[in-house]
């Protein structure tokens, strides 16, 4: 079963936050809602829609950022006090717009996540969980990793709060004490209670959805001691990561549907059949990330509709109301005079807006000349996202304007690629690079965007054991011109991602260091040296991490405490990427280290059999590539293609294909290359030997590949 929505934009606000935008309960069963929402200008705006028209219903003064906002009132009562967050303070309003509290939480960070339960008020800075009862002190928990979001489940008498951490676990807790946590399959970003009341089910077992920074959607059932995963939802079209969740029964078929809001812009319904697995029925892309998304009535009683809030602040439906209605020539008429007037006051609006521009600039122009006059410079907001994806071994980078982007520039101090996207749009050019200098540069890339592209789209890969700083210079279309900078490291291990476990089974090297530092500071350098591990030094003596090399499938566990650090892998080379990098952090901080390891030699052939099927596909690939011209020459000279053998018209049939993955895919072979070489020589270096004079011969070796005589070029060696 199908559904059709059509678009409708009600308001615009200020920037916004993830779920800052709430509907209101409906008074009657099938009347409109009023809408809630906050901005980063600390605006909190209520309206409602009168006769296709935004009333506004109170409007607060501006104030610091609010970054969070939630509905919450006694319990059994409809829930229409509005709640929100900026900065460590809670303000409560009434649906009439009068504030009633003001509370201080005493929190050294920011609040970035909130949830309001009849009297608990639960909050999350960074690394921080509050619970508080009638704004007085309750519960106090310390996460290991940062908290993106938190939901908590209620009875009578007891709350269980759900917090979403960025080390890919759901934790839950009882009171101040972590009763287990869930595995699952990405970095958590938000929560939501399924059916809003955990499921309709007993305390013992409820239900909550999550979103995940890389796309994918699950549901957990969440039982006394353990929890279960009903499903999950993968990402296989690689669209955004997920912001927002709502159920909201849209398809009018008695079951809640799941409502997506996705940082590509996307929005998404998914429907039950009469499996218990959800179906995607319906699809919408906006031009920027949804920030919110809520089921409810809007626009006109009676039609049901999915209510976004946009990075940028646009307030839009997509409503089951039809935008065409069959009727009679009488209200055709009037419908025209409707649409009639919202034309002329619309032209009047922007008539006035162009006249107060022209007023504005004439003014600036004026007072520029003066010799004591200052140019301001025009603050706006970047939203932007550099993350590991584990699919391509890729880093995308997301950057979100609220306002058109002019151009961007791309700045690397260390060897990248820049990969293709579907997405991007905008007019790529490179300038050359003197990289023999010092502080030379290996990228600088200009990106010129086309008109009101708000959201830009990039990807690059970075090689292991090459590392430094990537800058993006973003310059909008205002004036006078401005930039911002925005810096992201690319580190030493760069391609590995956190994981819950590893296979022990493999053959592993190990590197063991001993020495006269603290916990903070071995914490301090695996930050340096691997992403995803939390900045805090963790809490108790001694922390283990867990890492899969995205590009390779190659393990790593780093298991530290003060005065020792022990890290075993099943890839020598990135053994010897943390023995270098470590070492040199060690001399910068003048501490002496006693370094241990052990080498498996069973390892190297082990990790030369995990790279033989890429290899192998990227060589069958080249060749391929390099076919296509000879045989549509062939093609053209012959008329036809019946003479060539299967195999090579396949190649003709597919050359689009090829020639398209080729370009997506540059310098892999080369990358591929340049591991094997690396295996080579950190093998022999660990032994004490330089085996650099004999890398031409193994680059013949791999020019003319055979698994058998590679791994006979290695053990002869």
């Amino acid at each position: 079963m199908e559904i059709h929505l059509n678009r409708v934009d009600y308001i615009q606000v200020g920037v916004t936050s993830q779920k800052t935008m709430r509907l209101l309960p409906a008074l009657g069963k099938k009347a409109t809602q009023k809408v809630a929402v906050a901005d980063h200008d600390g605006i909190l705006t209520c309206f409602g829609m009168k006769k296709g028209e935004a009333v506004p219903v109170f409007k607060t003064l501006p104030g610091q950022k609010i970054a969070r906002l939630d509905l919450g009132g006694a319990a059994g009562t409809p829930q229409e006090k509005i709640f929100v967050c900026s900065g460590s303070h809670v303000r409560g309003f009434t649906k009439k717009g009068k504030q009633f509290l003001t509370f201080e939480a005493n929190l050294t960070e920011s609040i970035n996540a909130m949830h309001v339960s009849g009297s608990d008020l639960f909050v999350c800075a960074s690394y921080i969980f509050n619970h508080y009862c009638d704004c007085k002190d309750q519960h106090y928990y310390l996460s290991g990793d940062k908290i993106n979001d938190i939901s908590c489940l209620s009875s009578e008498n007891l709350s269980r709060p759900v917090l979403a951490c960025q080390d890919r676990v759901l934790r839950v807790l009882q009171g101040s004490e972590l009763a287990y946590d869930i595995e699952v399959p990405g970095p958590p970003s938000v929560l939501e209670l399924y059916n809003k009341d955990g499921g309709k089910l007993t305390f013992l077992c409820e239900e909550v959805l999550y979103g995940t920074t890389d796309g994918k959607i699950g549901l957990v059932q969440i039982g006394e001691s353990a929890a279960a995963t009903k499903w999950e939802i993968d990402n296989d079209k690689k669209k955004g990561g997920i912001l927002c969740i709502d159920t909201y029964d849209i398809m009018g078929d008695g079951v809640n549907d799941i409502l997506v809001g996705r940082d590509d812009g996307t929005v998404e319904v998914f429907g039950f059949d009469s499996s218990s697995e959800p179906t995607l029925r319906f699809e919408h892309v906006l031009s920027e990330s949804v920030t919110s998304i809520q089921g409810g009535c809007v626009g006109k009683e009676s039609y049901d509709e999915v209510l976004t809030a946009t990075y940028t602040g646009w307030v839009t439906g997509l409503t089951t109301e039809p935008q065409k209605a069959e009727a009679g020539p009488g209200d055709e008429v009037r419908m025209s005079k409707e649409i009639q007037s919202k034309v002329e006051a619309l032209r009047a609006e922007l008539e006035q807006l162009q006249v107060k521009v022209l007023q504005g600039r004439e003014q600036y122009q004026q007072t520029s000349q003066s010799s004591t006059a200052v140019s301001a410079v025009p603050v706006f907001s970047i939203n932007d996202k550099f993350t590991l994806c584990q699919d391509d071994a890729s880093y995308s980078l997301t950057l979100e304007v609220q306002t058109a982007i002019d151009n961007l520039l791309l700045q690397s101090d260390v060897p990248i690629d820049l990969l293709d996207v579907d997405k991007n749009s905008a007019v790529v050019s490179f300038s050359e690079c003197d990289s023999e200098q010092p502080n030379g540069n290996f990228l600088l890339a200009t990106y010129r965007c086309q008109a009101n592209t708000t959201r830009l789209e990039l990807k690059v890969r970075s090689i292991e054991g090459q590392y430094g700083t990537l800058q993006a210079y973003i310059t909008p279309r205002l004036q006078p011109k401005t930039c911002q900078v925005r810096q992201y490291q690319i580190k030493p291990l760069s391609l590995h991602q956190r994981t819950h476990s590893i296979d022990q089974e493999r053959p592993m090297n190990r590197l063991s260091l001993v020495g006269q530092f603290s916990f903070a500071e071995i914490h301090s350098w695996v930050v340096f040296c691997l992403p995803e591990v939390p900045e805090k030094t963790p809490a108790g003596e001694s922390i283990t991490f867990n890492f899969h090399n995205t590009f390779l499938g190659t393990q790593l566990e780093a298991t530290y405490c003060k005065g020792e650090g022990h890290f075993k892998s099943d890839n020598i080379s990135t053994i010897s990427i943390l023995n270098d990098v470590l070492s040199k952090e060690a001399t910068k901080r003048k501490i002496n280290l006693n370094i241990s390891y052990d080498i498996n030699d069973d390892s190297v052939s082990h990790t030369l059999k995990m790279i033989h099927p890429k290899l192998q596909y990227q060589l069958l690939l080249a060749r391929k590539v390099q076919l296509i011209d000879a045989l549509k020459e062939l093609q053209v000279h012959e008329g036809n293609a019946d003479f060539l053998i299967a195999e090579y018209r396949n190649i003709l049939d597919e050359s689009a294909n090829l020639l398209e993955e080729c370009k997506k895919q540059p310098a892999h072979l080369e990358r591929l290359y340049g591991m094997i070489t690396d295996l080579f020589i950190d093998k022999f270096k660990f032994k004490g030997q330089n085996v650099k004079t004999k890398v031409s011969s193994l680059l013949e070796i791999l020019d003319n590949y055979d698994l058998n005589s590679l791994l006979d070029f290695f053990n002869e060696a």
